[in-house]
């Protein structure tokens, strides 16, 4: 679609606050998948998928703290 915005994977890890390890991670593990290529051959996400892929990650992250005793 010519409305979608186009991240690559430098511009996905500073929009979401993680690593370009983290954005290949979430392909890896089939959170995210590459949706096409740009002029210079770097992988291309849509915003949509990387902020699914972002929400479904931290949802899974969040740790519940216990004081020490």
């Amino acid at each position: 679609m010519e409305d979608e915005i186009w991240l690559t994977a430098r511009e996905a890890a500073d929009l979401t606050g993680v690593s370009v390890v983290t954005v290949y991670s979430w392909v890896r593990r089939g959170h995210l998948k590459v949706e096409g290529l740009d002029h210079r051959g770097q992988k291309l996400f849509r915003h949509i998928d990387v902020a699914r892929a972002e929400k479904a990650t931290r949802a899974k992250a969040k740790r519940v703290l216990v004081p020490a005793a």
